[in-house]
């Protein structure tokens, strides 16, 4: 019998809402939370915006030898990670710790302390041959990313599989896939499943303004971030870090688990095109978003919100507005579509995981996140992209999309307990 595999606990790190709470009162605000770079000095940049966590790891619960031993972006991970194992009500004694993993998405790893200690250990970057004495303990694991990881793990005692899933931009959707996989085969009864990135640095602000992907729009941070708008010039770079747990279903009601959703649906392809290039047919987000739906055993009909990838560049956000539209139909001139993106920025290969932690709580509470600063539609994207605030409206299915550089494409369904259970 096919196993089914259900959310039961959300934790979230994101711009503007530490916690699952916080995150909700921003999402149905509609406040934006992009703000001129305040980590260094970003004067000599193109782009000098980012989405900023107000995150003091100190009151967060983090030990000084953690805080030490750990980057800013695992940080996250092991904080969100404790949330979302809290809000599941599971106790250490509930599970053996073989069935319980962790399956964790990022991007970019651990950049911040991978640049600050090159720097360091090469003077400011004047050696080629850097002088080790200098290097922390630790600076092996910000090299590997799999050590963000192993944090989880570690911290929660989980002995099942572990993994890091790095695949761009999709990162935070493929490990939650991931995750649902190894508890639908069997490997696993319980996942940690989420992403994190914090890659608010000089070497990411100057890799993306050398391919022009950011926003210039350095005069209005608040506003700067404007998905499907006419006047949209790139994406906001951000950071943060979401968890879920999942959980297979009869486990979770037979303990009486509170269900936020189930994943009914995923899928991934590769447009194998170009390497930050996409097609403007959005012919392979097209194939996954139907390749999701048609294991979830839904028509198109059924999806009543589209959480979209929504960078704010031109090229993305035609891209997915067809891809929508080939792969609805004209249910999608019909349904509500939005990008949070435009509130906390794109947090890379953490947002997919922020994002689904959004469409949890947007079914528990019946609400659509807006897209924040929506003015003026530009005429290629014209749907309905629930501009500027919230909407009030009961969701049973929710489809969430990713598009990722390297021409990763992936799509994931949820639908409401309700509908799950029957």
């Amino acid at each position: 019998m096919r196993r089914r595999v259900v959310i039961t606990g959300v934790g979230v790190i994101a711009p503007g809402g530490i916690g699952a709470k916080s995150f909700l009162e921003l999402l149905s605000s509609g406040v934006t939370a992009t703000r001129r770079i305040s980590f260094f000095d970003p004067g000599a940049y193109r782009s000098q915006v980012a989405a900023e966590c107000d995150f003091d790891p100190v009151a967060q619960g983090l030990t000084p030898q953690q805080i030490r031993r750990m980057d800013r972006a695992a940080q996250f991970a092991l904080v969100s990670a404790r949330e979302a194992w809290q809000d599941s009500g599971l106790e250490a004694d509930d599970i053996a710790p073989e069935d319980l993993g962790v399956s964790l998405g990022s991007a970019v790893g651990c950049t911040m302390s991978l640049e600050r200690e090159y720097a360091v250990v090469s003077d400011g970057g004047a050696h080629w041959l850097v002088n080790q004495g200098y290097a922390v303990p630790h600076l092996f694991d910000y090299l590997v990313p799999s050590s963000m990881a192993i944090e989880v793990a570690r911290d929660l005692g989980a002995e099942g599989p572990v993994a890091l899933i790095s695949t761009g931009c999709t990162s935070g959707l493929d490990s939650i896939k991931h995750a649902r996989d190894l508890i639908m085969e069997g490997s696993a009864e319980v996942v940690l499943a989420g992403g994190a990135d914090a890659p608010i640095s000089p070497i990411t602000v100057a890799c993306f303004d050398s391919l022009r992907a950011t926003t210039p729009s350095n005069d209005d941070p608040e506003h700067a971030s404007r998905p499907f708008d006419r006047r949209r010039n790139g994406f906001v770079l951000g950071e943060g870090a979401a968890f879920l747990v999942l959980e297979e279903w009869h486990r979770a009601r037979a303990r009486g688990a509170h269900i936020y959703a189930e994943i009914v649906g995923a899928a991934s392809r590769s447009n194998a095109f170009h390497m930050t290039g996409l097609r403007p047919d959005g012919r392979e987000m097209a194939a996954a978003i139907t390749s999701a739906l048609d294991e979830a055993r839904l028509d198109p009909t059924a999806v009543d919100y589209i959480n979209a990838h929504g960078s704010g560049t031109k090229q993305n956000d035609h891209h997915e507005t067809s891809a929508f539209k080939a792969s609805l139909g004209s249910h999608a001139y019909r349904t509500p579509v939005s990008s949070i993106k435009s509130m906390i920025g794109h947090s890379l290969g953490a947002i997919g995981s922020i994002e689904m932690a959004a469409c949890a709580l947007a079914i528990e509470h019946s609400v659509v996140p807006p897209t924040a600063n929506l003015l003026e539609p530009s005429p290629e994207c014209d749907l309905d992209y629930v501009p500027l605030q919230a909407r009030a409206q009961q969701l049973n299915t929710i489809l969430s999309v990713g598009s990722g550089f390297g021409g990763f494409q992936s799509a994931i369904v949820l639908v409401a307990p309700d509908r799950a259970a029957a």
